[in-house]
């Protein structure tokens, strides 16, 4: 059984753009870190929203 971390991480090697990192700059790094975040979240809660609907 994976952890939630283990899955996190898994979740965030599909982000092309964070598997290597081309950025130079930490703060660009740190931005598309929190895009690839704010993505796996918002796809995870519209699949409980369509669960819970039918």
């Amino acid at each position: 059984m994976t952890t939630g971390v283990e899955r996190a991480f898994a979740h965030l090697y599909w982000c092309r753009r964070l598997r290597n990192r081309w950025e130079i700059r930490d703060d660009i790094h740190e931005a598309f870190l929190a895009l690839g975040c704010t993505l796996i979240c918002w796809r995870r809660l519209r699949a409980l929203a369509n669960d819970a609907v039918g």
